[in-house]
């Protein structure tokens, strides 16, 4: 039976936000100043070919910091998706962490804890061990391997353009 479970069970391509899917930018909100990395298109296209659903995880610390509201965060996101949908890519699910441990709560969420990668596993039925994580901080990676995640790749600020080589 666990076989079989595990057979219908999806990998998916998590990507952190800011400084892979966009340029770093502090405290990133607004639309006119969000920026693609160069080639995160391909880069997911390709994963989604091979059959990866693609799960974007990102820390807003802005949101507790009260620097942009939830709703302005929302409101990018749901921008960004359709971005994506433009370029014929699905993205699965978007899970932030609007914590701060220094402004609001501590919190299982915030990066680099794996509560937003175990929330998507359970919500999409995802093989973390068949899964891959893009991230550019240590965070990022710690959140990964805490999650059970089989391939972690930290990449260089605003550098995603250099994993087309994988593709």
């Amino acid at each position: 039976m666990e076989r079989a479970l595990s057979s219908i069970m999806k990998k998916a391509l998590f990507l952190d936000r800011d400084g892979v899917i966009n340029i770093e930018k502090e405290y990133l909100y607004k639309i006119e100043e969000f920026e693609f990395t160069d080639g995160i298109f391909e880069i997911c296209k390709s994963f989604q070919d091979r059959g990866y659903i693609i799960v974007i995880i990102t820390n807003q610390s802005g949101i507790a910091r009260g620097f942009y509201s939830e709703d302005e965060f929302l409101a990018l996101n749901s921008w960004m998706i359709r971005e994506f949908e433009r370029n014929g890519i699905d993205i699965a699910t978007v899970k932030y962490c609007p914590h701060h441990p220094d402004f609001n709560q501590k919190c299982e969420c915030r990066k680099p804890n794996p509560g937003m990668i175990i929330d998507a596993s359970k919500e999409l039925g995802i093989d973390l061990e068949k899964s891959i994580l893009i991230g550019d901080k240590i965070s990022d990676i710690e959140a990964g391997k805490r999650a059970g995640i089989g391939v972690n790749i930290l990449i260089k600020r605003d550098n995603i353009s250099l994993l087309k080589e994988l593709i």
